[in-house]
């Protein structure tokens, strides 16, 4: 595909005579840098700004100013810099617009990588929201400002002058154009030491010079808490700005960081494999694979040894959370310098003997899994092994976060399919009947894991000559029926990755109950029932209904014309709403009532005689009487967790069902038991919410706690990974709503679920009659 100058000449055929001139030698420098499909976009780009209307001197700066980004930060933004002119179009001049334009090169160029200047454009859009009369007066001084600031440090300048001087126009204009003395200092107070940007090409030659190879740097935005410099896909993510740590320089800093993640891509041959490993194991032959190839990379480079040895024997002020930190911050200063002691024998002991093997092994990384493995036992031995949040914390800043170091599957059957797999490895469950099952050879050694599963489709009643039989072989020797396995991602927060098919969710039969307990619910909750029917009354749906007094409807309304006419022979001004319309009411609404049914249910609620798990009983048997009476399609369902590979899930009545008596005795049934792995159980109940046809979706999750699980040691990882999961289900609009009955809940629900999607339960005795009160809120 080829792009010509003449098919877009008629876009500039009513432009000034200097701007055509210029047009074609603009256009020649972007085929230089641009590939035809780049130049295509391009040139579309000004096309559609001259549709805008908004002048040629936009469409100039875009023309001109564009491949000189492009150069910089790849032709992939080009679509992003239009976009966001465009939305801007709507929000200021044409002029501004073309200050933005005019700003690109110099903030590609600062900034480095797209996806920061992508940040750059969203901090702009932001901005012209907020404050749109700093736009002008900060695109002009762009140029100053990415000189002392990162991305970061702009966000934060900018929004301390667009809330600071909302109602003060003109201290606003003063302190975006750098006037004013709040400005100057805010910008002193957000400057960096050291920017990435400015030691990029210093830092290029240095490694160059080293290993007589180059590798791709690229800056990544650091303004969050935890940070830690990665490898992805062969290229070395380091922070855009780094400050000095005492007498290290930020500069001798991005050094160490560099070698560092360098000597990974150049002493790794193999990844080291994570399978049946746990997070805290992983983290301690991390440490030891570190120092193995800071060890390789020193023995051909000594001096490299002195720069990592310096960070590692730095003295800190503060004491760290654990013991085990400073510990392990002793031993990492042992395996790089072999005079070092640690004071603690069994890790002086490992310490030699590192220094032992690598002289025979140095290049085999299993070393490095078989000491780290030597490592974590010498701490859990003694039960000093802390949570990874902690581990993380060590005080070792160069080093990044070994993602590189890992290989966490070494295939993605999801992805090419299950044709890949030898038959001989494939499980097949075959369905058969009665007969089939009944002359079937016992196989006494079949195990879950035997290549082929039979499952008996119907009960299997055994002849009993005293009567009729009640209990089916089914139930006597067969085991529980189970889903296939639904495999879902969570969310690493430390990493700020997801983990790929780290749940595993089954769907499993929920036992039943007697249906005659349920309906003593309802008689026992007689005046809530009472409320119950005042909420159907007022949130069912009216169908057809007929709206009056308007000034533009669909028929006459006589009545209101009459009037209208008496007013005129009377002399008097007549109201001109003489029409109606008629319009049908409907609800579009699917709800999923989630119910927590973790270990913790089955203890008793804080001023009642009943345990969780029956107030919890007695709130869905309300809802669902609700729900049944307005005609909403719902479904209550149920969860626990037994590990992450083990996530229990349960349907007590689904959006096909009726809320009968089968359903009754299912919700009677229910148990609590295990533990509480959230993320997983939304995405498994949104999985099968977003199939619904109906407009608005929402989750209303019932819970006694925060999320947890046996298999995690870290409070927070099921935190994030919830609230990952609750953005995801927003993301596909289905609304998530919490009513928790964990009166400690205020310190995390908030995070987790939002502002305003979630209710503390203080009296959880008064769950059921408050539960359907809510439910009604939220559908109104």
């Amino acid at each position: 595909m080829t792009i010509t100058l003449d098919e877009y000449r008629d876009c500039f055929a009513k432009a000034p005579p200097e701007l055509t001139e210029t047009i074609e030698p603009v256009f020649h420098d972007a085929a230089r840098v641009m590939s035809p499909a780049g130049l295509s976009d391009y040139m579309e780009g000004a096309r559609g700004l001259t549709n805008l209307g908004r002048g040629y001197d936009l469409v100039f700066a875009w023309l001109e100013n564009m491949p000189l980004v492009v150069k910089e930060c790849g032709e992939d933004v080009i679509r992003d810099c239009l976009s966001a002119a465009m939305k801007l179009s709507s929000m200021t001049s044409g002029e501004v617009i073309a200050l933005l334009f005019s700003s690109l090169p110099t903030a590609a160029r600062r900034l480095g990588d797209p996806e920061l200047l992508r940040g750059y454009l969203a901090l702009i859009h932001s901005l012209s929201a907020k404050a749109a009369r700093g736009l002008r007066p900060m695109l002009s001084n762009i140029d100053e400002l990415l000189s002392k600031l990162t991305l970061s440090g702009l966000r934060r300048w900018s929004n301390f002058g667009a809330e600071a001087y909302r109602r003060d126009l003109p201290n606003l204009t003063r302190y975006f154009a750098l006037e004013s003395a709040d400005s100057r200092k805010m910008l002193q107070q957000e400057r960096r030491g050291t920017l990435f940007i400015d030691s990029q090409r210093k830092l290029n030659f240095y490694l160059r010079a080293l290993w007589g190879r180059d590798f791709f740097l690229r800056p990544t935005a650091a303004d969050h808490e935890g940070f830690r410099p990665y490898i992805e896909h062969h290229v070395m993510h380091l922070p855009d700005a780094l400050d000095d740590l005492g007498d290290v320089t930020g500069t001798e800093l991005y050094r160490a960081m560099a070698a560092h993640q360098a000597a990974h891509m150049q002493y790794t041959s193999v990844p080291i494999s994570a399978e049946q490993l746990t997070p805290a194991q992983m983290f301690f032959i991390g440490l030891i694979e570190d120092a193995r190839v800071e060890w390789l990379a020193a023995r051909d480079f000594p001096g490299l040894a002195k720069l990592w040895g310096r960070l590692l024997k730095r003295p800190h002020e503060k004491r760290v959370e654990h013991e085990t930190i400073e510990w392990l911050e002793k031993f990492t200063a042992l395996l790089n310098d072999p005079k070092a002691v640690t004071g603690r024998e069994a890790l002086d002991a490992l310490g030699a003997k590192f220094h032992e093997e690598l002289s025979a092994r140095s290049d085999d990384n299993n070393l490095s899994s078989h000491l780290g493995l030597e490592l974590f036992h010498i701490f859990a031995a003694n039960r000093d092994v802390p949570s990874l949040r902690i581990l993380n914390a060590i005080r070792i800043p160069y080093r990044d976060d070994n993602r590189f170091v890992w290989e966490f599957e070494e295939f993605d059957w999801a992805s090419h399919g299950a044709e890949y797999i030898p038959a001989s490895q494939r499980q097949v469950r075959k369905y058969v009947s009665v007969m089939e099952m009944a002359h079937e050879v016992d196989a006494e050694l079949a195990g879950d894991d035997a290549q082929e599963i039979w499952v008996c489709k119907d009960e299997f009643m055994p002849y009993e000559d005293a009567g009729e039989a009640t209990t089916s072989f089914n139930d006597m020797w067969g085991k529980e029926p189970i889903s296939a396995p639904f495999h879902y991602h969570e969310w690493d927060y430390q990493v700020q990755l997801h983990r790929p098919d780290w749940a595993t969710v089954y769907e499993r039969r929920a036992s039943k109950g007697d249906a005659g307990n349920v309906e003593a619910i309802l008689a026992e909750h007689r005046p809530v029932a009472h409320r119950i029917r005042q909420i159907i009354d007022m949130l069912t749906p009216a169908g057809v209904q007929r709206v009056r007094n308007m000034e533009d409807g669909d028929e006459i309304d006589l009545n209101a014309a009459v009037d209208a006419m008496i007013a005129i022979r009377m002399g008097k001004q007549p109201n001109p709403r003489i029409t109606m319309r008629n319009v049908i009411n409907s609800r579009d609404l699917a709800v999923t009532l989630l119910l927590d049914l973790s270990e913790s249910t089955n203890d008793a609620a804080p001023g009642s005689d009943k345990t969780v798990l029956e107030l919890t009983r007695e709130a869905a048997t309300l809802v669902a009487t609700a729900m049944s009476g307005i005609g909403d399609p719902f479904a209550i369902h149920g969860f626990a967790s037994d590990g992450r590979h083990d996530v229990h899930y349960y349907r007590f009545k689904d959006f096909n069902q009726r809320f009968d008596d089968e359903a009754k005795a299912r919700l009677d049934g229910m148990k609590g038991g295990l533990s509480t792995r959230m993320g997983a159980a939304l995405r498994h109940a949104g999985a099968g919410l977003s199939k619904q046809p109906q407009q608005r979706k929402l989750i209303l999750l019932v819970t006694d706690g925060a999320p947890a699980d046996i298999d995690e040691r870290d409070p927070q990882h099921l935190r994030h990974d919830t609230k990952k999961a609750v953005e995801e289900l927003q993301a596909k609009g289905v609304l998530t709503y919490c009513l928790t009955l964990d009166p400690e809940a205020d310190s995390y629900v908030k995070r987790i679920f939002g502002i305003n999607n979630y209710t503390i339960m203080d009296q959880v005795a008064r769950l059921p009659e408050k539960l359907p009160a809510l439910f009604a809120s939220l559908t109104r």
